[in-house]
């Protein structure tokens, strides 16, 4: 190559040195710099006479925290001896005024006969790479860390909605609290009306010891406005009250501060938040969740989050409570409109009523049997549409409206479901409703013959003495409350069916024979086997074991059952007592139609009070 063209070379090879974009060295076999581009020279704010010739391990090289790095650990004398290139990101140079910079690098060697004549660095600024990793594996841990409070609130919420058992659910929720939030969580609850200023102690759950934990649970001393405690600071402030390892030891001597205070006794010591639960129109108590031994306090993001589970609960609280009291109501309505079943000729009734699960399933089914002016007996089954405080009051509008109808007309039945229909629908503002209208007519002692009317109601079972059970299927109508209102002309036929001596008559709602995922038909064989294979009880316990062994859920259920004498009992000429039961008062010393006992109307032992 001619002299111009090296010439040409080099110049171009110095412009590319100076302008590429990264800090560049040339350094000879002994480790002294003998090149430096105006990148390194800015980076490192040192000029090109101050780095010509330096020792670049002695010069520049440093570890984190600005020592030397002992001459053998350094990287780019290694390539000197190796004659292979190597790279790295964990070092650091001395800059001009004395600060560190974080570098990441190359070293590639520069070959000469059998060994490295020296080597050229390439190296930049490492601290907006290490910033930017920093900062997005910051991002990723609060993007994990709200990932899974969102999580945990979810949780919380599926669980709240889960049961309407509110003192199972909290029970259940101190346990989803512990160890992600705490150590121990404890859940306090105030009473439902005014008249008491007990806190319940329903739930609490401890990390390391469950029996210690159950053994706390139960009332606490009474809440006064002058406590000093944590625990009615922080009812009364509906703020969240933050105690740290040793504020609750120097507390108040009162009953309620020493209550609280052995959670920590027994749970373990340390930091606890103490969270209101409550909502814009109620308070219903407090959550306290706490870290034992060297965990961290709550942080600002954690006090809000249990602020917001709280607030849930409080909302769940209130929820329940409103459907228990709708519940009850609608309860207490609908067994005052219950009424007491008559005795007449050695005829036996009995009934049960069995409330819903659900306090929005209960208010719809009846039952009645009473006295005719003729003479006859009436029985009625029946169920309004709706599930609600409403659906009672209908089911008792319904009730009596049929009562008076049906007392002194001597008209079929259908006749007496017809005018229901007419009434309804023009006088009141009641839902459609399904019904059995049925009349025992006979003379004294027998035989007796059924006469009914079905409006939308499953079939009436019949169960002979020695066990065979079928369904009175003839005659269905329409629901009451559709025909008029529509103007579809459709009627309810008039039944008829002689009853045999010592059979059983069953009128039921349709709760006891539906079931969630499940054919009715397979209902109405359940209950036709059963009432067949049980009818040998007595008739109280024929009821109480049908129950046992059908389990309704879901719906409210109401039974009304007759069974009918021997022929001849209940004549003038028998003297014999009518038969008694231990769950029905003794009845009056005679026979004649119109004498009254009190019915049997047994509540379910599983239902809440």
């Amino acid at each position: 190559m001619s002299g111009a063209g090296q010439e040409l070379e080099t110049t171009l090879l110095r412009a590319v040195f100076d302008s590429v974009g990264a800090g560049m060295f040339v350094i000879d076999s002994a480790g002294r710099i003998i090149a430096s581009n105006p990148h390194s020279q800015r980076l490192l704010d040192r000029s090109e006479e101050e780095l010509f010739g330096a020792d670049l391990h002695d010069l520049l090289h440093r570890d984190a925290n600005g020592n030397k790095v002992p001459r053998q650990e350094c990287p780019a004398l290694s390539v000197l001896d190796t004659g292979r290139p190597t790279e790295g990101s964990e070092h650091f140079y001395l800059r001009g005024d004395g600060t560190l910079i974080p570098i990441i690098w190359v070293v590639t060697p520069l070959q000469q006969g059998d060994g490295a004549g020296g080597a050229v660095i390439v190296f930049h600024d490492f601290r907006k790479h290490r910033d930017a990793s920093e900062q997005t594996a910051a991002h990723l841990a609060a993007l994990e860390e709200l990932t899974g409070r969102l999580s945990l609130v979810a949780e919380v919420s599926v669980l709240l909605i889960s049961s309407p058992n509110t003192d199972e659910v909290l029970d259940r929720l101190a346990r989803l609290l512990v160890p992600d939030l705490g150590d121990w969580a404890v859940i306090d609850v105030l009473p439902k009306g005014r008249d008491s200023d007990e806190i319940h102690r329903v739930a609490v759950h401890s990390l390391d010891d469950d029996d210690t934990a159950e053994a706390l649970k139960g009332p606490l001393p009474p809440l006064s406005q002058t406590s000093r405690s944590a625990l009615a600071h922080a009812l009364y402030s509906l703020e969240p009250v933050l105690l740290d390892a040793g504020r609750h030891k120097g507390g108040s001597n009162e009953p309620l501060a020493q209550a609280h205070r052995q959670l920590f006794e027994h749970l373990g010591e340390g930091t606890a938040l103490v969270v209101p639960m409550y909502t814009r129109r109620g308070l219903y108590g407090a959550l306290t969740v706490a870290r034992t031994g060297a965990r961290s306090t709550f942080d600002e993001a954690e006090v809000l989050l249990l602020s917001d589970i709280a607030r849930r609960i409080a909302l769940v609280i209130k929820s329940n409570r409103l459907f228990e009291q709708q519940r009850d109501m609608a309860e207490t309505l609908q067994r005052q409109l219950l009424t007491p079943l008559p005795q007449v000729d050695h005829l036996r009734f009995a009934a049960r009523y069995q409330p819903a699960q659900s306090a929005s399933e209960v208010g719809g089914d009846w039952y009645d049997a009473f006295l005719l002016a003729n003479g006859a007996t009436a029985l009625v089954i029946g169920d309004v549409v709706g599930h609600d405080l409403h659906a009672a009051a209908h089911m008792a509008e319904v009730r009596n409206m049929l009562r008076a109808l049906a007392w002194d007309r001597q008209e079929p039945p259908a006749e007496i479901v017809r005018r229901l229909d007419d009434v309804m629908t023009h006088t009141s503002d009641a839902p459609m409703a399904t019904a059995v209208f049925a009349r025992i007519e006979g003379p004294d002692g027998g035989p007796w013959h059924l006469h009914w009317a079905n409006a939308g109601h499953p079939p009436p079972l019949l169960i002979t003495a020695d066990g065979h059970a079928r369904y009175l299927e003839n005659g269905h109508g329409p629901l009451l409350g559709m025909s008029s209102a529509l103007k579809l002309g459709l009627e309810w036929p008039d039944n008829h069916e002689e009853l045999p001596e010592r059979s059983t008559l069953l009128l039921y709602t349709d709760g006891l024979v539906e079931r969630r995922g499940q054919d009715l038909d397979k209902g109405l064989e359940n209950l036709r086997r059963h009432a067949a294979d049980l009818i040998d009880h007595d008739l109280e316990d024929f009821l109480d074991e049908l129950l046992a062994r059908i389990e309704p859920e879901g719906d409210d259920v109401a039974l009304l059952a007759l069974r009918l004498p021997a022929l001849g009992e209940g004549r003038a000429e028998d003297d014999v007592a009518p038969p008694q039961h231990a769950h029905s008062p003794a009845a009056p010393d005679r026979r004649a139609p119109g004498a009254w006992v009190e019915g049997s109307l047994v509540r379910n032992t599983s239902d809440p009070a």
